[in-house]
């Protein structure tokens, strides 16, 4: 099943957004059903039964055709913070070391999980244009990342539990002002900036790929594929980071974790391929669907 959350094209103030199940071409309105979750993050709190429920909602709601929506990230505004981890991929980690911006650490290959955050404030969504002009060091660069999202909540969860808390799974491009990052010794302020975390174009439920790890990742730039990888590559995989952060913060229902980007970042070509305005960056996960975005 994907969820999504869209608003409809005739609904010129942009205010009403609503959840649906997508399929194919068709939208299926929940917003129109009672009793139904009117966001993605109150789908994600109903339990282990939510996909069976969300079925037969689906069932009974309204039709649109997909041209008849627009589709928003998951999440508009995510309750907290977006937890990303860093070089969690082998060959991303080596190129990040080469390329002489990474000021955090000497090992090329992280011994834990290197965590961080980005503000709700970052998150738009598909087709929603990626302010670079915000970067006032002209450094933007791409990450494409699959993210999870948490369904059951908790703390101190069982890394052979984890899976179980996962509620399904999402794209999202981790945008990054390199000299920022670079700078600062950390990475908050490099990859926080308003608008640098596209979302979407939906949450692919976690009965849809039981194991993760045979996700398949794929990123192009103007055309040009940059990277291409399968999850199972991951330093530290998904049921490892979700026992990690949960260790010392309970994580909740609705809660993103993207997983870190694979080999082919703009810093890892020489000289760097940084994005410039009128760049399309598309990132696409089986299953999941197609993130476009086009840099301001």
């Amino acid at each position: 099943m994907k969820l999504v959350t869209f608003r409809q094209a005739a609904d010129k103030n942009n205010k009403n957004t609503c959840l649906g199940v997508l399929d194919g071409d068709v939208v299926s309105d929940l917003s129109q059903v009672d009793g139904a979750p009117r966001t993605m993050a109150e789908a994600c709190a109903l339990g282990a039964d939510a996909v069976l429920r969300l079925t037969k909602w689906a069932a009974g709601a309204p039709k649109l055709a997909l041209g008849q929506v627009t589709l928003l990230a998951p999440f508009p505004r995510p309750a907290r913070n977006v937890f990303c981890v860093g070089k969690n991929y082998h060959e991303h980690a080596a190129e990040f070391a080469k390329s002489g911006f990474d000021s955090t650490a000497k090992e090329v290959v992280p011994e834990a999980p290197v965590v961080f955050t980005k503000p709700p404030s970052a998150v738009i969504g598909p087709g929603d244009d990626i302010p670079g002009h915000l970067d006032t060091t002209n450094s933007v660069d791409y990450e494409g990342e699959l993210a999870v999202v948490i369904g059951t909540g908790g703390r101190g969860i069982a890394k052979d539990r984890a899976l179980d808390h996962v509620f399904g799974y999402t794209i999202v491009n981790d945008v990054t002002s390199r000299l920022l990052q670079q700078k600062h010794r950390q990475w908050v302020l490099g990859k926080g900036i308003d608008g640098f975390c596209p979302m979407g174009p939906a949450v692919m439920t976690a009965d849809e790929a039981p194991d993760p790890r045979k996700l398949q990742l794929r990123t192009w730039v103007n055309g040009e594929l940059r990277q291409d990888a399968t999850v199972a590559d991951l330093i530290f995989d998904i049921p490892t980071l979700i026992a990690t952060i949960s260790a010392y913060i309970t994580l909740e229902p609705g809660d993103i974790i993207a997983t870190g980007t694979p080999v082919g970042v703009g810093i890892g070509f020489t000289p760097p391929k940084f994005l410039v305005a009128g760049d399309v960056v598309k990132i696409e996960i089986a299953g999941i669907g197609v993130l476009e975005n086009k840099i301001a």
